[in-house]
């Protein structure tokens, strides 16, 4: 199924999907979704066709690389995301509402708002998740999250265009999960932070 002959249905799952894996794996779904518009397993929208460029590719790649690996690195991993804060959400606003291009001014604004908020969600829950699990002195836990994310993107991209109903009942689980693990996570970094401080300044305090 090509992406010119999906309706808007279609069109705004794949714009939900590019927003949302945004907040994961940015490079990914550039290098991905440039490289199957290149094979030419799909028809990419025409604002979506500059991905398929060589040296956007090459690009891409190449950061999708660095990514990979300092994704796997506990501490790196925390501070990669941070880097990436001011940068994952507005792609993923800005990859969504390429899906319609300038032609369908309206659904474009509609699929930036929605990608530019879960890409937002998605990245949060990330980087909440990964910074209380880099608490744990082991590393397996690090890196067995981070092979999950790896996977979780190109099947969410796939299923957003093959089946995106099925892609939506996903999603809204997704975004459900990410919700709760930012809240619970969250209280547990602050709770641990404020513990530090409490440990910190009873060291410190004098006698």
């Amino acid at each position: 199924m090509s992406v010119a002959t999906l309706d808007t249905t279609h069109l705004l799952a794949l714009a939900a999907a590019l927003g949302w894996a945004s907040g994961l794996r940015l490079y990914a779904v550039v290098f991905l979704t440039g490289l199957a518009g290149a094979l030419g397993w799909v028809a990419l929208p025409a604002g979506l066709q500059v991905l398929q460029q060589p040296l956007v590719l090459g690009a891409a790649g190449l950061m999708l690389l660095v990514e990979f690996v300092a994704d796997k690195v506990p501490g790196l991993d925390s501070l990669w995301d941070g880097l990436h804060t001011l940068l994952r959400i507005p792609a993923g606003a800005a990859l969504a509402g390429a899906v319609f291009g300038g032609d369908q001014a309206s659904w474009a604004t509609v699929a930036a708002l929605l990608g530019g908020t879960l890409a937002a969600t998605s990245h949060v829950a990330k980087a909440t998740t990964r910074a209380a699990v880099n608490t744990s002195p082991e590393p397996f836990s690090n890196i067995a999250l981070s092979l999950a994310g790896d996977a979780l993107v190109p099947a969410m991209l796939w299923l957003a265009v093959q089946q995106p109903l099925w892609f939506g009942l996903a999603l809204a689980l997704f975004v459900v999960v990410g919700l709760v693990l930012t809240v619970v996570l969250f209280k547990f970094l602050r709770s641990l932070v404020r513990g530090l401080r409490r440990r910190l300044g009873g060291e410190t305090a004098p006698v």
